[in-house]
């Protein structure tokens, strides 16, 4: 059942949970038998969890991860431009073609911010959207310009991390 109107949404913010909270959207989705793409920019190399639902909720979900393995050389973003924006253009084509319901950008924010992306890019991204779909935009730092395009921006802000006392990422919850 295809939805009547999308919108578009922006998890935020320097907290924990902006992944975490469209994967429970992509759940919901897939529960209600919308197909959903969750495209992760800037996080190429490794399996996490989410992959390995992924699987087990296929073919209704489907996760695409880009980026070169480890983190964003801000030294010298050569390649790391070149690779999202190669990105960027599967992102807008899975966007327009009809296949998803719910196509997840995640980490897009995150890329802005490291000058993979521009601004205006992920502006004409969500004008391309279609009327009935659905799209979502994660990472830190937003920019105004995308906020006042979206429909929904939800801001996690960070009170308190178990990072800061020393406990590093687990299996299952973080990754």
């Amino acid at each position: 059942m295809p939805l009547e109107r999308g919108c578009t949404q922006i998890y935020t913010g320097n907290g924990k949970g902006k992944t975490t909270a469209a994967l429970g959207l992509a759940l919901r989705a897939v529960g209600r038998g919308l197909n959903v793409c969750f495209f992760q920019f800037i996080k190429g190399g490794g399996k996490y969890g989410e992959h390995l639902a992924a699987e087990k909720l296929a073919p209704l979900m489907t996760i695409i991860q880009t980026g070169r393995p480890g983190w964003v050389n801000t030294s010298d973003i050569t390649e790391d431009r070149k690779v999202a924006q190669e990105a960027l253009v599967q992102a807008r084509q899975l966007l327009t073609s009809g296949t998803y319901d719910l196509l997840i950008c995640d980490e897009i924010n995150g890329a802005v911010g490291f000058g993979l992306i521009d601004v205006e890019q992920v502006l004409e991204l969500i004008s391309a959207r279609p009327e009935k779909s659905e799209l979502v935009l994660t990472g830190r730092n937003a920019d105004q310009r995308v906020i006042d395009a979206a429909d929904l921006v939800t801001e996690m802000c960070e009170i308190k991390h178990y990072y800061q006392a020393g406990v590093p990422a687990r299996s299952g919850i973080e990754m």
